[in-house]
């Protein structure tokens, strides 16, 4: 429930996200093969991101789509916070960053990094701020919550 005119839910100042029912029905998503090690992964809404190697060129590889997801939705997350405190036009970059472990082909490590002017704030309201925007990230970033909780991924192969 939203508190009146705040756009924050009550007793805890996080955003209320918006309520969309296309958000309730999961998306299918699938990847196709368009070259040696390259692929384009489609949505049903028309969507496409070409992914493959670093030597593919104009492409993102899996590791980048999956840092860009995860500062993808602490931004998102963040968004009702920052624009209710800043304005519809603020402007907000999220970094991510976090090197790959080789010997296990993995991230052990992820750092996102927000950047918004926050100058115009008192040090009060600021402080405000930034519990709220983390306290939405935390309560509403799937992706970010996913890799806390490590989720399972089973892979199932079929012929046709």
């Amino acid at each position: 429930m939203e508190s009146p005119n705040t756009g924050l839910a009550p007793e805890t100042d996080v955003p209320v996200p918006p309520a969309s029912p296309a958000a309730a029905q999961p998306s299918r998503l699938w990847v196709e093969r368009t070259g040696t090690r390259t692929y384009t992964g489609r949505n049903e809404r028309g969507a496409e991101v070409r992914m493959g190697p670093v030597e593919a060129g104009a492409v993102f590889t899996p590791g980048e789509l999956l840092k860009i997801a995860l500062a993808g939705c602490s931004g998102m997350s963040a968004d009702t916070a920052l624009s209710h405190r800043l304005g519809d036009d603020v402007e907000v970059t999220v970094e991510v960053s976090g090197d790959n472990y080789k010997p296990e082909d993995r991230y052990p490590a992820l750092h996102e990094r927000m950047v918004v002017d926050l100058s115009g704030l008192d040090e009060a309201t600021k402080e405000r701020l930034l519990r709220v925007v983390h306290r939405a990230v935390e309560q509403h970033c799937t992706v970010g919550n996913t890799l806390k909780a490590g989720a399972t991924v089973d892979l199932e192969i079929t012929g046709e």
